[in-house]
């Protein structure tokens, strides 16, 4: 937030929007609208307070919309393999129904960028989600969802980069007897100012 004050340099926006495709890309069923302000503690790590909008579109189901709100912290790790980040984010989902549901997920990070070209990396990634509480709509308590990335990164500039690999994606059903994994190519730009 340096650029609108130096008094707030120590001030972060966050703005994050994906748009999710299944079939052969012809089926748009979710997207994700999040949003969230920031403190930097230091140069390596920061708490956020945000919220989520989630809207959903699966084939022969109603269109539902998740809401979450949430706080978080992220930390980052430089070291001489590589840098580490860890976020920790602690999401209250409601708009399903008149229960909410408490849901912490963890994510760790690797980052590693090669010796003959430092702008490109080795990117490998792990999230747990775990349901704290049982909701009607949400499921039994106990864990959710794992998600598993390796692929790719490209720097352009101290300001812009991407990412592009496979996820995995493991889900529990809401009762603990079924799960699904998806496996999903992804693509991400991130621009930092």
């Amino acid at each position: 937030m340096k650029f609108v004050d130096p008094a707030l340099a120590k001030g972060r926006i966050w703005l994050e929007g994906q748009s999710r495709f299944d079939g052969n890309w012809d089926h748009w069923y979710q997207g994700m609208v999040r949003t969230a302000v920031g403190y930097s503690l230091s140069d390596r790590a920061t708490v956020w307070v945000g919220y989520t909008w989630v809207p959903t579109q699966n084939i022969g189901k109603p269109h539902i919309s998740q809401q979450d709100v949430w706080p978080a912290f992220r930390y980052v790790l430089p070291t001489e393999i590589g840098t580490f980040t860890f976020r920790a984010l602690w999401e209250t989902n409601f708009g399903l129904g008149s229960q909410v549901r408490e849901r912490p997920r963890q994510m760790i990070k690797f980052m590693h960028p090669f010796a003959f070209e430092d702008r490109l990396s080795f990117i490998t990634w792990d999230e747990a989600f775990y349901r704290v509480n049982t909701t009607n709509w949400g499921g039994k308590s106990g864990f959710d969802q794992n998600r598993a990335f390796a692929g790719l990164g490209w720097t352009f500039n101290p300001h812009v980069r991407t990412e592009l690999g496979y996820l995995n994606q493991y889900i529990d059903d809401k009762n603990h007897i079924n799960a699904t994994l998806h496996h999903l190519g992804i693509v991400s730009v991130f621009v930092n100012f």
